[in-house]
């Protein structure tokens, strides 16, 4: 389904993705698809409790100074844009 997502969507804005998203992998160390998969289980889990609207998602690694050990640290920013809660979890 994703194959023919692509041609909706115009060129630029797919390179400028892919470009983003191999940039995220090399900040945090992972593959560009374990951040797709990351993405995909977060709008599929959402999406279980609230219409989420994909077309609109946006996803963000930053790298923020923490404390002690651990002072550079990653840290995942979602904006996920969704509808009505649900009153009960629809079936998976």
């Amino acid at each position: 389904m994703k194959f023919f997502k692509i041609f909706s969507r115009k060129s630029g804005n797919v390179a400028r993705e892919r470009l983003q998203n191999v940039l995220i992998a090399d900040r945090v160390g992972c593959s560009a698809s374990t951040l797709e998969n990351i993405r995909s289980d977060m709008n599929h889990v959402l999406s279980k409790y609230v219409e989420v609207d994909t077309k609109h998602t946006d996803y963000k690694i930053i790298i923020k100074n923490g404390n002690g050990v651990h002072s550079k640290q990653p840290v995942l920013i979602a904006y996920i844009p969704f509808g009505q809660a649900e009153n009960t979890v629809k079936d998976a």
